[in-house]
């Protein structure tokens, strides 16, 4: 019984490990979402259309306009936290590849330009920076995935940190 659970146990490493450089080696990113997929953003032309992550949503400026900050700091035990505070924007997981809506989506998050995460909410943990000067970035985007655009300029804002 022991022999049959270690082997068990040892399957579902392996297995585990495959699957993941599988995905990883067909462009699955880190959340979960297949960019090279076309599939993946619907059945229909007009599903794919909607998911055209080239096609930016472009609000006009005001009091009322998205706008981002952020903070890093290096966290106590292991790793950084990231503190993302928009301004004039809701997340809204419940409505991720829906219809559009002004104000709401969701936020990337990039480690020196290459995409780490998705994110729905105000604070997310990065176990680990690459060594050297390391920027953080972080955009806001729509529903639809989107860019996320004030009178044509990005939402979105970086820091840079020196990693030890």
């Amino acid at each position: 019984m022991a022999r049959s659970l270690a082997l068990f146990a040892i399957g579902l490493v392996f297995g585990s490990g495959a699957g993941f450089v599988l995905a990883a080696a067909n462009g699955v990113t880190f959340d979960g979402h297949d960019h090279g997929d076309p599939a993946h953003h619907g059945g229909s032309a007009a599903e794919t259309v909607a998911h055209d992550h080239s096609t930016a949503v472009n609000l006009p400026a005001g009091p009322d306009a998205p706008g981002l900050e952020i903070a890093l700091t290096q966290d106590p035990t292991a790793g950084w936290n990231l503190h993302v505070m928009p301004q004039n924007f809701r997340f809204a997981p419940e409505n991720a590849s829906a219809a559009d809506k002004d104000g709401e989506g969701h936020a990337h998050v990039y480690i020196n330009g290459e995409k780490l995460a998705r994110l729905y909410g105000n604070w997310i943990h990065i176990p680990d920076l690459p060594k050297g000067e390391t920027e953080v970035s972080v955009s806001l985007n729509a529903n639809s995935h989107s860019p996320l655009l004030v009178n044509n300029v990005p939402v979105s804002t970086a820091v840079t940190v020196q990693v030890d």
